[in-house]
């Protein structure tokens, strides 16, 4: 069966609410992929965080490839569902895959006037 057994995205990504110190779950989110011809994103999935602040299954290993990415963090209507305002409706980061063949980590910490990200391991 080989790489549809495989469980885990080479993307993924852990979203963590800073402000209260607690994972950002049920937060809204997509990845997309830019065409470099074009100029235009290319979405390729929808999903939202589990109650650990992670978002399995982003992408597959045969879907992913080198090129230009960003994944969309819809921050405003996270904050919306706790009853508080935010400073930020949304957060994408973008990040260039040059080796596909590794995995990404995509960390967010977020904080209701804040965000800040890096390349997790």
């Amino acid at each position: 069966m080989g790489s549809s057994v495989k469980s885990s995205s080479p993307v993924t990504t852990h979203v963590l609410n800073t402000g209260d110190g607690v994972p950002a779950a049920r937060m809204a989110l997509s990845l997309h992929r830019l065409d470099s011809r074009t100029a235009i994103w290319n979405l390729i999935t929808i999903g939202s965080t589990n109650e650990d602040g992670r978002c399995p299954g982003l992408i597959t290993s045969d879907a992913f490839t080198p090129g230009m990415y960003k994944i969309r963090f819809e921050t405003g209507q996270y904050w919306e569902s706790l009853g508080q305002s935010s400073f930020y409706p949304y957060v994408e980061v973008v990040f260039t895959i040059s080796n596909a063949d590794q995995s990404f980590h995509v960390p967010l910490l977020v904080s209701r006037f804040s965000y800040s990200t890096y390349r997790g391991s």
